[in-house]
């Protein structure tokens, strides 16, 4: 039996959802804010979490991001903000499912047990797998190269911390802005592991993220187009949905040969 708590200030909607999704055969809890969301919680896990934005002691994004770094439940979103920027906040702070209301119970329903075939077979919702900060997350993509590897492979990336270039397998070495040197450093010192808008942020800027810029995103969107023109080689640099960026490639760190410019 799934598990689900919903999280709604408006008493008479939370009734309803909640005595609705008991007669579908779940197990519902019910909270009113983020604060008792937390009890919740750590009195016993939830599969599935339908989460209010507007919430009266916490944004729910907020929540949302606070949720997502400590329990592995999906989260569906049922709100009244429709605006684009809010969907894609809510969705890359971790939210499965993004529903604006007024919503039919139904397809709350519908939601849930899509999100628990997900889950039965073995492929958690993507968010629900990965923490909204820090390093250390897997991404699937190339085996990066170790350490030792030489740096004339022709399937090895080489990030030169000298001279502050990137060098692709095949191509010209490209030279790096201090930003985008400082960018690159964080990654590819984990390649294959995420590293989170936040740790990227206060790398960057010293300030902690704002969901709200899309610094971050145009940053690599020029990178990559950069490396590109000048290299001929796409720049293996991968958006991890819910955390942040990925140096997906064989890479090494090494002074890259003159010759190779």
């Amino acid at each position: 039996m799934a598990r689900i708590i919903v999280v709604e200030d408006e008493a008479d909607l939370r009734d309803d959802l909640v005595e609705y999704l008991e007669r579908c055969g779940f197990e519902v809890r019910g909270a009113s804010r983020g604060a008792e969301l937390d009890r919740l919680l750590e009195a016993g896990p939830a599969d599935v979490i339908v989460l209010d934005v507007n919430l009266p002691d916490e944004d729910g994004f907020s929540v949302a991001r606070r949720v997502r770094a400590s329990s592995s439940a999906a989260i569906i979103m049922l709100t009244a903000r429709s605006g684009l920027i809010d969907r894609v906040i809510g969705l890359e702070l971790g939210a499965d499912v993004y529903l604006v209301k007024p919503v039919d119970f139904r397809e709350v329903e519908a939601q849930i047990k899509a999100l628990m075939r997900r889950m039965q077979k073995g492929a958690a919702p993507q968010s629900a797998a990965e923490p909204s900060a820090g390093m250390g997350v897997p991404v699937p993509g190339p085996t990066p190269a170790p350490a030792h590897a030489p740096a004339d492979s022709r399937k090895v990336w080489v990030f030169d911390d000298i001279e502050w270039r990137i060098q692709p397998p095949t191509g010209s070495a490209v030279p790096l802005t201090a930003t985008e040197y400082k960018f690159l450093s964080l990654l590819v010192a984990a390649p294959g592991e995420a590293v989170s808008r936040q740790d990227i942020s206060v790398t960057l800027t010293g300030r902690d993220w704002d969901p709200y810029s899309r610094s971050i995103d145009s940053l690599v969107r020029r990178l990559r187009i950069k490396v590109e023109e000048r290299s001929g080689c796409a720049l293996p640099v991968q958006a991890v949905h819910g955390v942040g960026y990925a140096f997906v490639g064989p890479v090494v760190t090494s002074a890259v040969e003159d010759s190779a410019d």
